[in-house]
């Protein structure tokens, strides 16, 4: 999770960007919450423009100040190289990094982790984890029998089936150390390599820098933290990365256009007088009273919210496919396809789904009119994005607090598939991919109903008000933090915020035009230009210190590493940091090892 202070920079944003700058820099239970009193919450003298260049100033400069307050992380020492060819002369990728490093980088190189093939030691983890599980079964079962009055022959069995899952336990471990010797990993040597430096200097100026003509050879960027690595997407190789991505692509597109027909489906309710034309036996809802209101106004939203529910998991699985090297950059993929999804599936096909259904055919024929009929449907469906609103805050932040998907999710895995209870606490990261999306959408959903129907943004208010208080509760006790980006879940914000303030403006116009006013439709273009063009300054203004790490922060960090002596700590502690999890020591079966004899009653 992302956790730093908030400096005061920062202060002026407007109640959605403070809202998601809190979901996003919150610190679970270590950092203290920012000083609420010396923040503006709504400002409505400054512009969405001023707002939005103060609060990106304010993030870059809380990620320089948090990195140089996190100066003792590995990542900021070693740089992840892939890419890298076959040495001629040995026939292995190891020493091909050593020379290369060595002669290009003498004076910053320091050591280097070369990575293995652990497909088959992974699966003998995992089943000599499996079998462990089963011997403690085992003895749990053969305590409570022995203090019992049970038969001899099923204690005997009992005792003949924890004997026999000791001694393949026994094998499996001895598997894992056969595999995890040096002569064996020679020949599972990946063409990936963590290298650490001696200074940030020098592995900023390895992982900014091609390192080769060939570009396909020598790739090399910042590592990232050795908890949010995903070692396996590690194997594959860099040039298939693009057939991957595409695949990613085509699932989540695929998974778009299917969801077309729920969407489809839940506006055909809102439409509750072309729902009795079709299907005559409905009236009868009317009979009930209060019914129809219910049916029309309550109901689609609650449809829509639990198929969205789903939405982000899977999205999050069609970002695996991409092979992400860290869980952080996975979910930040998910983040924005899960937004999009939104942006087209809910905003869009709600609107051409609802009062758009019948004019699609004359939108067609006639694109100078779609404006003024996106207009006409944005009014018409302000019921529903109001009751969505509603539906997503009470029955979303409830099911947060509950933790609900979650719950079953375990409950499953313990008593179906049969995993059992780890030792390991039942905790979660922050779900960063479906958080931020829906917020967003909220957000988008505000921004183009703010003149058209004003009467949505209280229950808007409501809205954060509510996430806020719930949010703030779980970061301090229910989520866990699993990663540290340092910020850079803040341009994907800006961007959705970007894309709200456009939308926005577009609608302004084909309402306008719907007023027959045109003057102040026209007006309204230079706006929606100037917009544009801010948001290309922010790129080349904030955005490449997001994505870089500047030479003179990292010769700074280094210099203050040497006033405090912590420069040789955080050098052994760069070395030793990346491991992958089958390199480890084999721990399993020490307790089953040593093999007490049972005491008959």
């Amino acid at each position: 999770m992302e956790t730093f202070s908030f400096p005061h920079e920062g202060n002026l944003m407007t109640i959605t960007g403070f809202v998601d700058l809190w979901i996003i820099h919150r610190r679970c239970r270590q950092q203290r919450p920012p000083d609420l009193s010396t923040r503006t919450i709504l400002l409505p003298v400054y512009s969405d423009v001023d707002v939005c260049q103060f609060g990106y100033k304010g993030i870059l400069d809380c990620r320089i100040e948090h990195i140089g307050n996190h100066r003792h992380r590995s990542d900021q020492f070693t740089v992840l190289v892939r890419g890298i060819p076959l040495c001629t002369e040995h026939k292995a990728h190891g020493c091909c990094v050593d020379h290369f490093f060595s002669k290009h980088h003498p004076y910053s190189y320091q050591a280097y982790q070369i990575l293995y093939d652990g497909k088959n030691v992974e699966e003998l983890q995992r089943l000599a984890a499996s079998i462990e599980r089963k011997i403690k079964m085992l003895r749990q079962k053969a305590r409570n029998q022995n203090s019992g009055f049970v038969l001899c022959d099923i204690f005997r069995s009992n005792v003949a089936d924890l004997g026999m899952h000791e001694e393949r336990l026994q094998e499996v471990c001895h598997q894992i150390r056969l595999l995890q010797c040096e002569n064996i990993l020679k020949q599972k040597e990946l063409s990936v390599a963590f290298v650490s430096f001696k200074s940030r200097l020098g592995a900023a100026l390895a992982a900014q820098t091609q390192q080769h003509v060939h570009p396909l050879l020598w790739i090399t960027e910042f590592a990232p933290e050795p908890r949010d690595v995903l070692w396996n997407n590690l194997a594959i190789p860099y040039r298939h990365l693009a057939l991957y991505k595409i695949v990613g692509f085509i699932a989540a597109f695929l998974l778009t256009v299917f969801f077309i027909f729920p969407v489809t489906a839940v506006q055909g309710i809102v439409q509750f007088e072309k729902i009795k034309k079709w299907f005559p036996p409905a009236r009868a809802v009317q009979l009930i009273p209060g019914m129809s209101s219910i049916l029309t106004g309550y109901l689609p939203g609650v449809i829509l919210n639990g198929f969205i529910y789903i939405i982000p998991y899977a999205m999050l699985s069609m970002a695996s496919l991409e092979g992400c090297v860290s869980k952080s950059k996975k979910e930040i993929k998910a983040c924005s396809m899960v937004f999009y999804f939104l942006v087209g599936n809910v905003f869009f096909l709600s609107l051409l789904s609802g009062s758009l259904l019948e004019q699609i055919g004359e939108s067609f024929t006639h694109p100078k009119d779609f404006p003024s009929h996106l207009a006409s449907a944005v009014s018409a469906q302000s019921d529903f994005f109001m009751t969505y609103i509603l539906t997503d805050g009470l029955s979303g932040f409830s099911l947060e607090i509950l933790q609900l998907g979650l719950l079953i999710w375990h409950l499953i895995k313990t008593h179906i598939f049969s995993k059992g209870t780890k030792i390991d606490p039942y905790l979660y990261g922050f779900p960063y991919y479906r958080v931020i999306p829906i917020v967003s959408l909220a957000i988008l959903v505000g921004m183009v109903y703010a003149v058209i129907a004003p009467l949505l943004l209280p229950f808007l208010i409501l809205y954060f008000l509510l996430g806020y208080a719930v949010y703030v509760n779980q970061m301090h006790d229910v989520y866990e933090i699993v990663y540290d980006t340092c910020g850079q879940y803040w341009p994907h914000i800006h961007h959705y915020i970007f894309i709200a303030v456009i939308l926005m403006q577009i609608t302004m116009i084909g309402l306008f035009g719907l007023k027959s006013k045109p003057g102040a439709s026209i007006s309204t273009i230079p706006l929606l230009i100037l917009t544009i063009l801010f948001n290309e300054y922010c790129k080349i203004r904030f955005l490449p210190t997001f994505c870089h790490c500047s030479l003179q922060s990292a010769k700074e960090n280094d210099d203050r590493d040497e006033m405090e002596g912590q420069t040789e700590v955080n050098r052994e502690n760069a070395i030793n940091a990346y491991h992958s999890p089958w390199m480890r020591p084999v721990n399993l079966g020490q307790e089953s090892s040593s093999i007490q004899p049972l005491v008959w009653s």
